[in-house]
């Protein structure tokens, strides 16, 4: 009899500990569905939205002269090159298109597609077909600079020149992919990013932030974007996805570098902490046809918020490398002038 006492309070306290980690798990639903809500009606779509191989893509486009494609890295959006200062200093020259790549911002991510870096450029390729663009320069930031890359190697063609920004291009050891990864697994990973996960990303989000400007400080422009649209179930499963390709992505595309017949320009920040300049742009500037590095001393991975000017400056010169004319606007200048025509 005694024996069964203990048994029995075992059991009891398996129940209750079981029922405790169902309501905090249902509370934490409950929050993380009202914060999503929350967040993206205080934030809807600022862009366009176009439906290709049937996918829904936003995308935002400003500026006229030759088309100049942005392509966001992991954990961000396409927001994050307007906060950076780069599109409006584009758009004075460029008819920028900056688009979130499938599964982030507002752009879907079906699951019956494996989203490498090839197929998401394909996608996008497609999508620029369908919106009249016949040929464009792209620029890739950390995890985009893979699908720029994926981009020049199958259509070279339509590809005129690559600028990439704080690349990974070649596979190493990383610590951080597991943690990334875990809200991609099946069933597991469903369950934890609309309960927990979000959470515990959003407690992490500053550290996060820090890690990637290291050794420099957090600008308030990036501070500017809201953390739980980085943060939402729907863009977790994307990042975690896209981590865990990124190591064998890069061991797919590393063979195929010497194919590339495209010129390229390369800028990596000394201090780079996710992405070694020495391991991935150094090495990849010196296995590609005209291949240029531009290295910031004492940058880390977010070099377009640390010198956009200068990103600004390698896209201007590769335009005029492919014969792409583009004309520098001055808009004070031209509000000057067209209040002088009309009188005013």
């Amino acid at each position: 009899m005694s024996s069964m006492l203990p048994r029995a309070a075992r059991a009891n306290g398996w129940r209750n500990a079981a029922l405790l980690a169902g309501v905090g798990l249902a509370a934490s639903f409950l929050y993380v569905r009202a914060k999503t809500r929350q967040v993206e009606r205080e934030h809807p779509p600022q862009g366009k939205f176009i439906e290709v191989d049937g996918v829904r893509l936003h995308y935002t486009e400003r500026g006229q002269g030759p088309v100049l494609v942005l392509l966001h890295g992991n954990m961000v959006s396409s927001d994050d090159y307007d906060h950076s200062g780069l599109v409006g200093r584009a758009a004075e020259r460029y008819r920028v298109i900056a688009f979130d790549r499938p599964g982030y911002g507002y752009s879907e991510r079906p699951r019956s597609t494996v989203w490498t870096p090839q197929a998401q450029a394909r996608l996008i390729h497609h999508a620029l077909q369908e919106m009249g663009v016949d040929s464009a320069l792209v620029v890739g930031h950390s995890w985009g600079t893979l699908v720029a890359l994926s981009m020049a190697l199958d259509v070279p063609d339509f590809v005129r020149g690559l600028v990439l920004l704080s690349g990974y291009y070649y596979p190493s050891l990383r610590l951080d992919v597991p943690m990334l990864s875990t809200p991609a697994i099946p069933i597991l990973g469903d369950l934890l990013r609309y309960t927990v996960s979000p959470l515990l990303w959003r407690l992490r989000w500053p550290l996060m932030a820090k890690f990637m400007f290291s050794p420099q400080p957090v600008p308030q422009r990036f501070w500017d974007m809201p953390a739980w649209m980085m943060v939402r179930p729907k863009q977790l499963r994307a990042v975690a996805a896209d981590s865990a390709l990124m190591v064998p992505a890069a061991m797919a595309l590393a063979r195929r570098y010497p194919e590339l017949k495209v010129p390229v320009a390369l800028i990596a920040g000394t201090r780079d902490k996710m992405a070694d300049f020495s391991h991935n742009s150094e090495r990849l500037s010196e296995r590609v046809p005209e291949g240029e590095l531009t290295l910031e001393p004492g940058v880390g991975h977010m070099t377009h918020y640390a010198h956009p000017e200068k990103v600004l400056e390698a896209i201007d010169a590769m335009a005029a490398k492919v014969g792409e004319p583009v004309q520098i606007r001055n808009p004070r200048a031209e509000a000057l002038a067209r209040a002088s025509e009309s009188g005013v």
